[in-house]
């Protein structure tokens, strides 16, 4: 099973941090092959949801209030390690998140940017695409609102 820990930024170590860091590197910038600023300075306003298999971040998500993102609640950064996605924690990781923003901000609607191959993936934990699709960092994304 996948270890959940909610942290504000300031309560991150350096080698979560790193860990973090990396992991959104990895995936979002190497395996995207996606040039972008990752490190975009909204990481101190954000709470961040971390998934922990064996002591090591292998799941993320960061998450924010109404207004510090989009007008509503928001989950962005969903990143799960490439060896651990076939045990469905990218699911878990995504629950773990919409509690967060239940229990952080006493909020149920929340709005993501998701990249539109994951449409299905996130209709299926409640979200309901909205208008049309655009590009962002030159991926297709849609987005998305879960009431």
């Amino acid at each position: 099973m996948l270890d959940i820990k909610v942290k504000s930024f300031k309560e991150f170590d350096i080698e979560e941090l790193y860990n973090v860091l990396q992991l959104r590197s990895d995936i979002f910038v190497v395996e995207q092959d996606c040039v972008y600023l990752d490190i975009d300075g909204k990481d101190d306003k954000a709470i961040h949801v971390l998934g922990y298999k064996n002591d090591k971040v292998v799941a993320y998500t960061r998450i924010f209030k109404p207004g510090d993102y989009f007008d509503q609640a928001s989950i962005g950064r969903v990143a799960v390690h490439k060896e651990y996605r076939k045990f469905g924690y990218g699911k878990i990781i995504m629950q773990a998140s919409i509690k967060a923003v239940e229990e952080q901000f006493n909020k149920d609607e929340i709005k993501i940017s998701a990249q539109k191959y994951l449409t299905k993936f996130y209709t299926d934990l409640g979200f309901k695409s909205m208008g049309d699709g655009y590009l962002e960092d030159g991926i297709p994304h849609i987005a998305m609102i879960r009431k």
